[in-house]
């Protein structure tokens, strides 16, 4: 049986939709990971087989075929245990709601079923939400963070066995409460006009401020003002922006 589970690559500090395709079926009993996964994701199939097992589910031996949509975007981490363990419970029966269009899932396993927290959330969430996505089931350590983003149900869960129940509507979880930011002027007094020399690296800054570049300075600290044409040397060779 295939099942289809939404979750999402963080590229850069944009989200990618990702589908999570899970295939069940009879033959040779194996596990095949596709879709351009890294190492992390293809050991995601032992931490997902016993957090299964230690939930009380055995599986049994099948041909379980995982494949990551789009498979031509190379993917890392270990963010798709979560998806991948729903996607594999959802083909076999174990959990039976059929309406997950727009539930994304995300979360990385240890070995008891328990969910860690993740990095990237904030982004996650934001993508999600143009994306259409309405509601997000994610490690609890994790919700509060993604509440920041309005109009998206945010589910935080502490294990597999709590989402199951969930999905299955055997336990109630309620969605985190939508954090509201206060926003403050804050102004700590401090200028450029306070720094003797370095006019390349601070000509440097500005610029990489100003069009939301990244930026990165190397060179020591503390220099002194009767030095700053010998430092600014140094600068000139290995200040990036």
């Amino acid at each position: 049986m295939l099942s289809v589970i939404k979750s999402m690559y963080l590229y850069g500090l944009e989200g990618v939709l990702i589908d999570v395709e899970v295939d069940v079926s009879t033959g040779m009993p194996c596990w095949d990971i596709v879709g351009l996964p890294d190492a992390s994701i293809k050991e995601s199939k032992e931490r997902v087989k016993t957090a299964i097992k230690n939930c009380g589910i055995e599986l049994q031996s099948r041909k379980y075929i995982i494949n990551l949509s789009p498979s031509n975007l190379h993917k890392t981490g270990p963010i798709f245990d979560l998806p991948i363990a729903i996607g594999i419970l959802s083909s076999i029966n174990i959990i039976k709601t059929s309406n997950l269009e727009k539930t994304l899932f995300i979360g990385e396993m240890s070995l008891n079923g328990k969910l860690k927290k993740i990095n990237g959330v904030l982004s996650i969430c934001i993508s999600a939400k143009k994306y259409g996505i309405n509601r997000i089931i994610l490690p609890k350590e994790n919700s509060k963070e993604a509440a920041i983003v309005n109009n998206i149900e945010v589910i935080g869960v502490q294990t597999l066995k709590d989402v199951i129940e969930f999905l299955n509507n055997k336990i109630k979880i309620l969605p985190e409460k939508t954090q509201n930011i206060k926003e403050e002027n804050i102004e700590d007094g401090l200028d450029f006009s306070e720094v003797k020399g370095q006019e390349f690296v601070k000509r440097g800054l500005e610029i990489a401020v100003a069009g939301s570049h990244n930026v990165c300075l190397i060179g020591s600290p503390r220099i002194r003002k009767n030095n700053a044409c010998r430092t600014n040397t140094k600068y000139n060779a290995r200040f990036k922006f």
